[in-house]
């Protein structure tokens, strides 16, 4: 995703660690650039708001379950799997 507008930080950044900012887990100093190009970037400003609200409504459905210490790293792997599934059949192969 991109708006193709030039940004100091691109989209296909913001967006991979989109959940290191959702999550408090971005250093202090990345955060503002985090934040900066989400104020001029309505596409990542938008899948922001859609992650920020799913996140939220797994934690009220499902926040007193622990969940499976190796999860996040599974979840991942698949997102960057079918990103390059995505990327393969994208590019007219």
């Amino acid at each position: 995703m991109s708006c193709g507008q030039p940004h100091e930080t691109p989209c296909t950044e913001i967006l991979d660690h989109l959940y290191e900012y959702i999550d408090n887990e971005m250093p202090e100093e990345d955060c503002a650039a985090f934040k900066r190009h989400l104020d001029e970037c309505q596409p990542c400003l938008e899948k922001y708001g859609l992650d920020a609200m799913v996140k939220k409504l797994v934690q009220r459905c499902c926040g007193c379950d622990e969940p499976p210490v190796d999860l996040r790293d599974k979840v991942l792997a698949r997102i960057r799997h079918v990103r390059g599934e995505v990327a393969v059949s994208g590019s007219g192969e």
